[in-house]
């Protein structure tokens, strides 16, 4: 049988892939890896398809044993990578003997790690995709330890052996390009000159639903009442009660009924907000 016994299942590993799409019209989120490249990077690695399921790991790693031979790669926030104890590559292919365990350590800087295996993790798929979704509960449950992840037929690519196209480190300042709208005349002027000025910081209460800013000048508001719930869009920034932006993330939910002030586009910026560290400082750069 080829597949992973979870040894040891860390802080929150799940499963993913690039997600849902195109279900938020039945209100079903996204989901889906949060920092987008390093998890086409570990697939790439190992010589999956763009869409195999994978490991996402957040901040002291996993411990998984072979059940047969397989080739793993481990990226995204850097990390010590050991076989059977012994010291191999991080952001490379490694060979997995049947019986071998892979301890993919604590996260060094970032947040984040991806940990492939050639042939892809073949759970179940939902609504076509093989993502944990933390917020609905579609997709396998959360990593426990002893839990077996079945692993596909190696495809017909070859492991490259190495990759091109290197990933940043981990951001020690988050600048979130962010465009105004939909409702960014529900707060005042002088508020909104301000947040191009301000400086927050990522909140220990972030999680896979949204990226929580502290610290920062309160966004107030130019109009009192309540809106209406409406569509929800991934890198869309919410501002609840306090004033405090919220940029939603993978697990987003579809809809919502705080203003939204802008969007973060998808790209770069938001794989660093899923390597960004509670505590580090989160600007927002006016754009269009």
């Amino acid at each position: 049988m080829s597949g992973l016994l979870v040894v040891r299942a860390g802080a929150l590993a799940t499963v993913q892939d690039p997600g849902r799409a195109g279900y938020a019209h039945l209100g079903v989120p996204r989901s889906g890896a949060l920092d987008t490249a390093a998890y086409a990077l570990a697939n790439r690695l190992v010589g999956n398809p763009p869409d195999a399921a994978a490991l996402e790991t957040t901040l002291d790693g996993v411990g998984l044993r072979a059940l047969a031979p397989v080739t793993v790669a481990v990226t995204g926030a850097p990390c010590s990578v050991r076989v059977a104890g012994r010291p191999v590559a991080w952001g490379a292919p490694v060979g997995l003997p049947a019986g071998a365990e892979l301890e993919v350590g604590r996260a060094e800087s970032g947040l984040r790690g991806y940990v492939a295996v050639r042939g892809g993790l073949a759970v179940p798929p939902v609504l076509g995709s093989r993502s944990t979704d933390l917020l609905s509960g579609l997709g396998p449950p959360v990593l426990s330890a002893g839990t077996v992840l079945p692993v596909g037929p190696p495809g017909p690519d070859p492991v490259p052996g190495a990759d091109a196209c290197g990933l940043p480190g981990a951001p020690s300042e988050l600048l979130l390009p962010l465009r105004p709208g939909p409702r960014a005349d529900w707060f005042t002027e002088a508020s909104l000159a301000g947040l191009w000025r301000s400086v927050f910081r990522v909140s220990p209460k972030s999680n896979r639903i949204g990226l929580r800013t502290e610290a920062g000048p309160p966004l107030v508001r130019a109009r009192a009442g309540e809106l209406p719930s409406e569509g929800m869009v991934l890198g869309a920034v919410q501002v609840p009660p306090d004033g405090l932006p919220v940029v939603f993330l993978a697990d987003h939910p579809v809809t919502g009924g705080y203003p939204v002030v802008g969007v973060v586009p998808p790209g770069p910026a938001l794989d660093a907000a899923a390597q960004a560290r509670p505590g580090v400082p989160v600007r927002f750069l006016r754009s269009r």
